[in-house]
């Protein structure tokens, strides 16, 4: 392991790979990553890996829409597999957030998205499969999808490491070092790492690690389960469903599966269920049968959870860490990681690099906005589509 870097990224999840290759990009060459486990071994891995573009605000709609673009040519733009899938993704609300939802589509298509509200008539063509007599709104993405957290993590480190970064697995950060606030390393296991920068990108285990140096970050752990079930043979892929009558999401899987995310609670970051309740798989069973009726002959397979990096306004923080030159952070996802990653790779890249980020704007995602008041919105009572 390298005894001195330029810069010190901590996590090896999806959001640290993509930092250490874009950091790359920007012409940076000596860089280490430390990952406790393997790659993609926390929430990256638990994730959903939903990519879709259906927020409430510009900025995460820019940081998706544009992660998107990146998930579909990621062979040719990056250099290797993100096992992207396109099915189309269709939201479903009631009559209480139609207004919200039409609100929406209006501020996504301003940016450029593919996106649109549809009829029921429109919604039935695309996914006869699905039941929505209760729908009082439909919007339809065509070229959303989901792809595969450990490829995209994988492939990051792998065409970082062609750059000379450097990827050290099975490497806990136990201390980041601070002097006269300056950041001036980290401490492992395996020795320390002298460097002038360095990103803490490790979700929920972030919290701890900037408490040790007296830094409180206002991220919770909360436990979101997933339930994978087995589709009958005649029921064809459906899109990804963003259903918020019934507060649930699913989409298919491989040939014959389908993920269900569902219940979120908060939870202890030592402690926590990685299995599912079985109340909430039939809970979830049954509200996925009932917007999808074939499902009903579905059968459960398994399940697990994983952890969401929680704020109170459901948003990341982007952002350096007051009182500490050149310690950055990129936490609090909030069960919007995985679709944002790519992008929040290259602004964070270029806010390290530059000074500023210039392909989005990510100001509004600064840390102040807590004790500020400036919290982001959603229009939605259903925090995860914030």
């Amino acid at each position: 392991m390298r005894t001195t870097a330029d810069a010190v990224i901590i996590g090896g999840g999806v959001m640290g790979c993509s930092i250490l290759y874009n950091l790359g990009q920007q012409g940076m060459r000596d860089l280490v990553l430390l990952e406790r486990d393997v790659l993609a071994s926390g929430s990256s891995g638990r994730s959903q890996a939903i990519s879709r573009v259906h927020y409430s605000n510009p900025v995460t709609t820019s940081l998706a829409w544009e992660s998107q673009k990146l998930f579909r040519t990621f062979e040719d733009t990056v250099g290797g597999p993100s096992g992207f899938v396109r099915t189309g993704y269709m939201l479903v609300v009631g009559t209480d957030e139609k207004e919200a939802m039409e609100q929406n589509v209006a501020m996504q298509r301003s940016l450029g998205v593919d996106t649109r509200s549809i009829s029921r008539q429109e919604a039935s063509e695309v996914a006869p499969m699905l039941a929505l007599d209760d729908a009082a709104g439909l919007a339809y993405e065509p070229e959303s999808g989901y792809a595969d957290p450990y490829s995209v993590a994988s492939t990051y480190a792998r065409r970082a490491r062609d750059t000379g970064a450097e990827v050290n697995l099975e490497t806990p950060v136990t201390r980041i070092q601070v002097s006269d606030s300056r950041v001036q390393g980290v401490e492992t296991a395996q020795g320390t790492v002298s460097a002038p920068i360095v990103v803490v990108a490790a979700g929920p285990w972030s919290t701890a690690m900037l408490r040790d140096i007296g830094i409180e970050l206002p991220v919770r752990p909360v436990r979101h389960q997933l339930i994978v079930l087995e589709r009958p043979d005649d029921l064809p892929d459906h899109p990804v469903v963003g259903d918020l009558i019934h507060e649930t999401s699913f989409r298919p899987d491989s040939t014959n599966l389908t993920l269900i995310g569902s219940e979120e609670e908060e939870t202890d970051i030592d402690t926590w269920n990685r299995g599912v309740d079985m109340d909430v798989v039939a809970t979830a069973f049954n509200r996925v049968a009932t917007r999808c009726p074939l499902l009903a002959q579905a059968s459960f397979r398994t399940g697990w959870s994983g952890l969401f990096d929680v704020t109170p306004d459901w948003h990341p923080i982007l952002d350096r860490v007051a009182g500490v030159d050149g310690l950055y952070c990129a936490v609090g996802f909030s069960g919007h990681g995985f679709k944002l990653s790519p992008m929040v790779g290259v602004v964070m890249a270029e806010l390290i690099a530059k000074g500023q980020a210039s392909s989005v704007d990510i100001s509004m995602l600064d840390w102040d906005r807590f004790k500020e008041d400036r919290l982001m919105k959603s229009r939605y009572r259903y925090r995860v589509l914030a």
